[in-house]
């Protein structure tokens, strides 16, 4: 049996035609039905829905010996004993830094400033404000980070950037892009040993259906 772990929503969309490249398909609506686990057209295949930010955990303590997940996940994960052989360009977004519109960011930075930071993406913002020498207080948060400078408990937010409505619609604007997002494939090492031939299969296929941007 071949378990993939993948995540609600347009990770799991975005998936689909890639699984079909790969003659697999989903035979329940994860929207609908109840189950965690769902079965697809290939008896020795099934798919697992979890967190998003569960994937890697689940492909590297073998729950799971395949999975998708964005790299944003994988670098607060650490990726450790996961084989990470695909970028499948999907899910894509940006990692940035937000302000509110009335603040000057630009000029705390220049003056040395402590900037407040609400993120839940800690290990991406300290990295990011390390080496551009900028001295933070990291806020944890879970939920929207939009209100954190909302309410005055920080000065600044790093997070994922798709459109940039939301921002907008809440008077904040981008001030820093950290780096771009993509959803990656993630296998286990020892099932990759175990379980050869149908996981290259599927890593064959879905390298043959991902449509790489042109500025790639």
């Amino acid at each position: 049996m071949i378990t993939l772990a993948l995540s609600k929503g347009r990770i799991f969309d975005e998936t689909l035609p890639l699984l079909k490249a790969a003659g697999i398909e989903v035979l329940e609506d994860p929207e609908t039905s109840r189950k965690l686990i769902l079965p697809t057209n290939q008896p020795d295949v099934r798919v697992v829905l979890v967190r998003a930010s569960d994937v890697p955990t689940y492909v590297e303590y073998g729950g799971a010996d395949l999975g998708v997940t964005g790299k944003d996940v994988l670098i607060e994960h650490g990726g450790a004993g996961l084989y990470q052989p695909l970028d499948l360009h999907i899910a894509q977004c940006h990692m940035a830094v937000a302000a509110p519109t009335d603040f000057d960011y630009q000029k705390a930075v220049r003056q040395g400033s402590r900037i407040r930071v609400a993120t839940k993406y800690t290990t991406i913002a300290r990295g990011f404000f390390a080496e551009k020498g900028v001295h933070v207080d990291l806020i944890k948060l879970y939920g929207s980070m939009e209100l954190a400078p909302l309410t005055g408990m920080a000065d600044a937010i790093v997070d994922l950037v798709s459109t940039g409505k939301t921002l907008k619609a809440n008077n904040l604007a981008e001030v820093e892009h950290i780096m771009d997002i993509s959803a990656r494939l993630v296998v286990n090492q020892a099932a990759l040993k175990l379980k050869t031939a149908p996981i290259r299969r599927i890593i064959d296929a879905f390298a043959g259906a991902v449509q790489v941007p042109e500025s790639a």
